[in-house]
């Protein structure tokens, strides 16, 4: 993809497929970062407080370039979506939304997911659609340094003492059916995939279980999960009871505020 390929002219199908898209992945980052936002002051160590602070931050980062993009597609305000939306309405997986749990569930879930956005900004960097693959070159770089670093987290822990190795087999255990979830396509996507819009999940899922498995199984020595590792037949519009109290707290204030503005 280069500066001057031509923007593709979508459909009124396509446009409204890639709303659902770009919303869904924004949702992820969202309640993800802030998920990941909960260390801050909490970390086991001072300069690993930094580094998540910053990979959330990076998050909200990404979550506004993908809803930057949907303001062009539809007028949206992107605070507006994020501030103001109920649980009901957000669609973000719900491996994102889960507790953050002890420093292995936190580290086993980034990574899981850093490998997923990784590839996916890897392919979607030649989307036909030019905007689209603009924000997956700006974006990739950052995720890529997110990946790495969880990577060797998920390796120190499961490979560090006894507990540490229990503690990471057994988050592992308990997020990896989720994480299939990611692959889960939004409505019209597959029209999307066909017009070389967005990634393909099914290729990108193969992609990501030999990248994980090989991280966790063949460097890590842990084992995974027994099971057909597919997502059910839920919609990101189901969610677990823990989404809205953590929008009900990442959303306090704008809601106590509603026509604030930043100067």
């Amino acid at each position: 993809m280069t500066a001057t390929t031509p923007t593709l002219t979508l459909t009124d199908a396509q446009i409204q497929a890639l709303i659902r898209k770009l919303t869904a992945l924004a949702d992820d980052e969202i309640v993800l970062a802030h998920r990941g936002g909960e260390w801050t002051g909490h970390a086991p160590i001072l300069e690993e407080d930094i580094a998540l602070a910053n990979i959330a931050q990076d998050e909200l980062g990404h979550a506004a370039l993908y809803l930057g993009l949907r303001t062009d597609l539809d007028g949206s305000q992107p605070d507006r979506l994020a501030m103001f939306r109920s649980a009901s309405e957000y669609t973000n997986t719900r491996l994102t939304e889960l507790p953050k749990g002890d420093w292995a569930v936190t580290m086993v879930r980034q990574f899981l997911y850093d490998a997923y956005e990784a590839l996916w900004l890897e392919e979607a960097g030649s989307s036909r659609y030019a905007p689209l693959a603009e924000v997956a070159h700006k974006a990739l770089r950052e995720e890529k340094f997110h990946l790495q670093h969880t990577a060797l987290w998920v390796e120190r822990l499961a490979l560090g003492t006894e507990e540490s190795e229990r503690r990471t087999q057994t988050a592992l255990n308990e997020l990896w059916s989720h994480a299939a979830q990611l692959f889960q396509p939004v409505a019209g996507e597959e029209e999307l995939i066909a017009a070389g819009i967005v990634p393909d999940p099914a290729a990108l899922k193969a992609r990501w279980e030999k990248l994980v498995t090989a991280h966790l199984q063949g460097k890590c020595g842990l084992t995974l999960p027994r099971g057909t590792f597919t997502s059910d037949d839920r919609g990101r519009d189901h969610h677990t009871e823990y989404l809205a109290p953590l929008l009900a707290e990442m959303q306090e204030v704008a809601r106590q505020h509603p026509d604030a503005e930043v100067w």
